[in-house]
């Protein structure tokens, strides 16, 4: 009860806060590509529920979706899109997300149905039991080291080949030792990249989880059962775009 206060009390405070920025933000999205403001991605939250995950939008509105990952260099993200992606301006919306409860501050980053249902394994499982948050050290590994690998051909390969076992396995690590203290450690840590990234840098070191996650990643067994047999709630569907 306490974190959820917590996250509601730190939300709503945010969004008053950062209204003006999001107003902007919103004009500035209907001004540069024709389509809506907000993007609703189908995402799996706590117990496998299906929930729309809120994002400002960041790609041209067109009929065929495409990919569910967004790479490097993807011709669906207009300029202004880019931009607030590279800040994660364009995840800000997700703090109404937090106010509904179907999010946290932090917390293991939801996926797209297909993904959870074809990629996840019983080792995965603690992940889905929480509610998926806003920041966690799955989501700055993708974001650190994650999306400079996704330039080639096929991002969505790439992402689930490459980096989707990682940034699970350090999801994993978070919920197994989720604190309050974990949690503060975690927003200063995202807010800290973030800054960073958007003054320039591009090269940031390993989370300091990386070992105890590379370890998980590689446990036999975690490719032997999907997520199908571990959540029976999860329907697979069509992935949508990042947004």
């Amino acid at each position: 009860m306490g974190r959820r206060l917590f996250d509601v009390g730190a939300a709503a405070a945010a969004l008053i806060l950062l209204g003006p920025l999001m107003l902007v933000v919103a004009v500035a999205i209907r001004a540069s590509s024709p389509g809506p403001v907000l993007f609703r991605a189908r995402r799996v939250g706590r117990h496998g529920k299906p929930f729309a995950m809120l994002k400002f939008r960041t790609m041209a509105v067109a009929s065929d979706l495409g990919s569910a990952i967004t790479g490097t260099h993807d011709p669906r993200v207009f300029p202004l899109g880019r931009s607030l992606r590279r800040s994660k301006i364009d995840e800000l919306p997700q703090l109404f997300n937090v106010l509904a409860g179907d999010m946290a501050l932090v917390g293991p980053r939801p996926e797209d149905p297909r993904f959870v249902a074809t990629s996840y394994r019983l080792e995965h499982q603690p992940t889905l039991e929480v509610r998926p948050g806003l920041a966690s050290p799955g989501s700055l590994y993708n974001f650190t080291h994650g999306e400079a690998q996704l330039a080639g051909p096929d991002a969505e390969a790439e992402y689930v080949e490459r980096i989707l076992p990682i940034k699970l396995a350090l999801d994993v690590i978070y919920v197994r030792q989720a604190s309050f203290r974990y949690d503060l450690a975690i927003i200063f840590r995202t807010v800290f990249v973030i800054l960073a990234a958007t003054l320039g840098k591009r090269r940031f070191a390993d989370p300091p989880e990386m070992a105890e996650a590379r370890s998980l990643a590689i446990v036999s067994g975690w490719d032997r059962l999907t997520s199908t047999e571990a959540v029976d709630t999860v329907k697979t569907s069509r992935p949508q775009p990042a947004g």
